[in-house]
């Protein structure tokens, strides 16, 4: 059987909603395990607003293609679209440092693209891209404070970008219902990120960011093993007491 036109261009837009989605869900589910823990109370109230500035984008995303409540907490796990990156444990405090910057830096760089465009995605962007810049000026704040801090902190900020490294050529994977030019967007996160480490005396990986040696299947729905526990979790109060309200 064919598939129309209209058809697929709604295909492409669930798609991308879901991959935009999914990536700001489950980054603010992990900044929200932070809660309770963060180093200085200071940080605690900065990763939570994070996190809520993440879940709001996630649900204008998720609710342009279904019910938000049923597609984050009743979905299987291979049916998230989010980047590995964005699942990846917390680690330590850099660890959360080096994934924000990576994926901040990544976000800013896509809303600004949506935002100039007039697709499905130009409204939410406009409003996001103010919200991300302040996402990738405190991860790029803390990296230098790390990176150019004490010789422990210098030595677990460099082990946690080296860590992350493989999972960020997937970010520039194209997305289908996305248009935008992920050559240049690529081309513009490696400059930024190069120039932030610089500043924060680290060394940019040489690790591979893409082909067999890098990581990223999660557009494809093929995720990390740590991804089944931290959904199971977020998950697990909705589907224990399905329909219940306060």
């Amino acid at each position: 059987m064919s598939t129309t036109p209209a058809t697929s261009g709604a295909a492409a837009l669930t798609g991308a909603a879901l991959a935009l989605g999914d990536d700001a869900l489950v980054l603010s589910h992990r900044l929200g395990e932070w809660a309770g823990s963060a180093p200085v109370l200071e940080e605690e109230v900065a990763l939570a607003n994070i996190a809520l500035d993440l879940l709001g984008q996630a649900r204008v995303l998720l609710s342009l293609v279904g019910d938000e409540d049923e597609l984050a907490y009743l979905r299987e796990e291979r049916s998230f679209r989010n980047a590995q990156l964005v699942e990846q444990p917390n680690g330590d405090f850099a660890h959360t440092i080096a994934r924000q910057l990576y994926f901040s830096t990544y976000q800013r760089l896509l809303y600004a693209e949506l935002a100039s465009g007039d697709g499905p995605f130009t409204g939410l962007a406009a409003k996001a891209v103010k919200e991300v810049a302040y996402h990738q000026d405190h991860a790029e704040h803390w990296t230098l404070r790390l990176g150019d801090g004490t010789d422990e902190s210098h030595r677990r900020m460099q082990r946690a970008c080296d860590a992350l490294w493989r999972y960020t050529g997937e970010l520039f994977q194209p997305v289908e219902g996305l248009d935008v030019d992920h050559a240049a967007m690529e081309s513009a996160w490696l400059a930024s990120v190069t120039d932030v480490l610089g500043r924060a005396t680290l060394t940019v990986p040489e690790g591979p960011r893409t082909g067999a040696w890098a990581a990223g299947a999660g557009r494809q729905g093929l995720h990390t093993e740590s991804f089944g526990r931290m959904i199971a979790e977020m998950q697990h109060l909705h589907r224990s007491h399905p329909g219940a309200t306060w």
